[in-house]
């Protein structure tokens, strides 16, 4: 059993006594009610946290002025109003025992919600580098108004209950737009040269803070102690002005990074970025304060916080989508049961990606209970036999959902391995980890007991024989062939293929198709030095620079010289040529020793036609009802057996 001595020791900072150096920080949930108080789902999801025991909890951003939120729904304690709901928080955290403090927010510029009406409000004119938009320019009385609000919001805080407070300085949200030169332009007594000068704003409001709070109540400032943007402020500019924010009031120094605007997602850092990957910029405030420092950076194990914490490079460690893939993360280390952890990915799909493209409140990929705790079944009503025919994410999430709640479960996979797709996935660089996630869903299903018979093709004469009450059909998908002149020379293979090294990697090679397929295994072959150029018909790539891991993947292609061309279509693959065109215009690509067709996928599905003649009842999931990504497979999986 691990001892895990210096992460699960106690901490007292001020008034508030903490059981152990873990910290679940601020991340946005879309869960809060259209008015910004806390709904039920908040409670829901922010119980279930607390049951894995970390002692501090900071709730996600809470906004001090109604201009200054990212959305209506965004929590508030701009208003009296806001104290029952916020008490109810309080209250989920005590009950486990843990320690929560408020974050208290101000977006600034960056809410495309307030730009869009007009009432985005920043220290100076200058367009959100996110959302376009321009902001208006805070007047004297508006920088009043908003150091009054952030006290006014701590205040609240201390009346609803919570243990301490902690003010976003970070990310590019308003103190950020202060402290930088690339967004604080002013000529007064706001602006500088200098981050110090320029650190004036944020003085002020934790002074005011702490004149509303008091003299015993804890007080953290999440800062961006890098910016990570060109011309950008640097750690050291942050060291000159932390001994200032301590004497000003601040009992906790939580160093984070980036910005909104930083290439890249590093606030939201992808597999490419080890655990504690970031650790150095808490040290470095450690070499000027002796206040207790959270340190950050896609930490996922607690061993790897622990030694942190013994080498002195911070006091406390942040784990936050973590939090999301395995609340019961720390539990099951101090128990010894590391091999039971569900480390999170970093896939970005549920946490990060759903928020930025609009697609509903927060989610994880790989733990289908996050966000949907008032939904998620303890027990099934009636255990039924439930046949899971295919074992990729979809399929073994929705076994292991079925067992969970009592179903007599068995799962069939017609080839050798298990795992489906995330076999060829976890092959491209800095994908290993998914391969390690899937290991872990096939090892959680082993376990279970449930019956598994691989190399078994469910048929019509197995249904009718085994009689199952219900089957989830997660039988995946198979890759497309496009009808191109010369497709079956020779030289021509899949991106299947190359990913399980049946056929060894070219020289010269085109890749046919410029999806997430296409453009993995482009980064795969470039790194055994092929030259690689990659086309497809649409206009431009369908893999998002605005997501962490397409960023990354587009600046990887770019460094290692890759050529992408969209809006052509393949027409003939020659001896050692591809000829492409698109309205009548032709174009050869020369000299070719490979071409890898990577068009995409189509469901397999054709069970289904089965299942209906014998009036079976089943359901469709993942790929089989439309190839896409991870967390519509296990969503899906998983709701399947919600809804028996």
């Amino acid at each position: 059993m691990s001892t895990l001595k210096n992460i699960l020791s106690p901490l007292k900072i001020r008034s508030m006594e903490l059981s152990n150096r873990v910290v679940m920080p601020p991340m946005g949930t879309n869960l809060g009610a259209k008015d910004g108080t806390v709904s039920d789902e908040n409670l829901a999801y922010l119980a279930r946290r607390a049951q894995g025991r970390p002692g501090l909890i900071i709730t996600e951003i809470t906004g001090v002025h109604p201009d200054g939120v990212v959305g209506p729904s965004q929590l508030g304690a701009y208003d009296d109003r806001f104290i029952p709901g916020l008490k109810k928080m309080v209250d989920v955290a005590h009950r486990a025992g843990s320690r929560i403090a408020l974050q208290i927010h101000h977006t600034g510029r960056e809410s495309l919600f307030l730009l869009g009406k007009g009432r985005a409000m920043a220290p100076s004119a200058i367009p959100s580098i996110v959302f376009k938009g321009q902001p208006r320019e805070m007047t004297p009385d508006d920088i009043q108004e908003v150091i009054a609000a952030y006290g006014a919001a701590a205040r609240r805080a201390r009346e609803a209950g919570f243990d301490a407070v902690e003010i976003h300085g970070a990310h590019g949200y308003l103190i950020t737009q202060f402290l930088s030169a690339l967004t604080n332009q002013r000529t007064d007594a706001y602006g500088g040269a200098t981050l110090k000068e320029r650190a004036r704003f944020a003085l002020e409001v934790i002074c005011e803070v702490r004149r509303q709070v008091g003299a015993d109540y804890p007080v953290s400032i999440r800062l961006s102690a890098e910016e990570f943007i060109k011309g950008g402020y640097l750690v050291e500019d942050i060291q000159t002005v932390i001994p200032d924010m301590v004497q000003s009031g601040i009992d906790i120094v939580h160093a984070s990074f980036g910005t909104h605007g930083s290439p890249g997602g590093i606030t939201q850092a992808p597999p490419e970025y080890e655990g504690g990957f970031n650790i150095r910029l808490a040290r470095k405030i450690k070499e000027v304060t002796n206040v207790p420092v959270i340190g950050v950076g896609r930490y996922t194990d607690p061993a790897e916080a622990d030694a942190a914490i013994a080498r002195g490079d911070a006091d406390l460690i942040a784990f936050g989508r973590q939090f999301l893939a395995d609340p019961d993360f720390l539990i099951k280390a101090q128990e010894g049961r590391t091999d039971n952890i569900r480390q999170c990915i970093a896939c970005n799909q549920g946490c990060i990606e759903r928020e930025i493209l609009g697609e509903g409140n927060i989610r994880c990929s790989i733990n289908p209970e996050t966000g949907q705790e008032t939904i998620y079944p303890a027990i099934a009503k009636k255990p039924r036999s439930v046949w899971v025919v295919g074992s990729g994410p979809a399929g073994l999430v929705a076994a292991s959902e079925a067992h969970r709640l009592g179903h007599r479960v068995t799962l069939f996979e017609k080839k050798k391995i298990m795992g489906g797709q995330i076999r060829y996935a976890q092959v491209p660089p800095h994908k290993e980890i998914y391969g390690r996630w899937i290991d872990w869903e096939i090892g959680q299903v082993e376990k279970s007991g449930i019956e598994i018979r691989k190399d078994t093709e469910v048929t019509e004469e197995l249904l009718m024989k085994g009689k199952p009450d219900y089957v989830i059909v997660a039988t995946g998908g198979e890759k497309l062939v496009p009808p191109i002149d010369g497709i079956d020379k020779p030289f021509v293979c899949d991106a299947w293929q190359i990913l399980d090294g049946r056929v060894a990697p070219g020289k010269n090679v085109v890749i046919v198709g410029g999806a997430l397929i296409g453009m993995e295994v482009a980064d795969f072959l470039s790194d055994k030095g092929a030259q690689v150029t990659v086309v497809d018909m649409l206009k431009r790539s369908p893999v998002l620079k605005i997501t962490s891991h397409g960023y990354m993947l587009h600046k990887r292609m770019r460094d290692k010289g890759c050529r992408l061309i969209f809006g052509v279509e393949v027409k003939t693959i020659g001896d050692g040529c591809v000829e492409c065109g698109m309205d009548g215009e032709l174009s050869t690509i020369m000299p070719v020793d490979q071409v890898v067709i990577a068009a995409g996928m189509k469901p397999v599905n054709d069970l289904k036609n089965v299942l209906e003649k014998l009036s079976i009842e089943y359901a469709l999931v993942g790929d089989a009802q439309s190839p896409r990504r991870i967390i519509e497979a296990t969503e899906e999986g998983a709701r399947a057996v919600w809804e028996l």
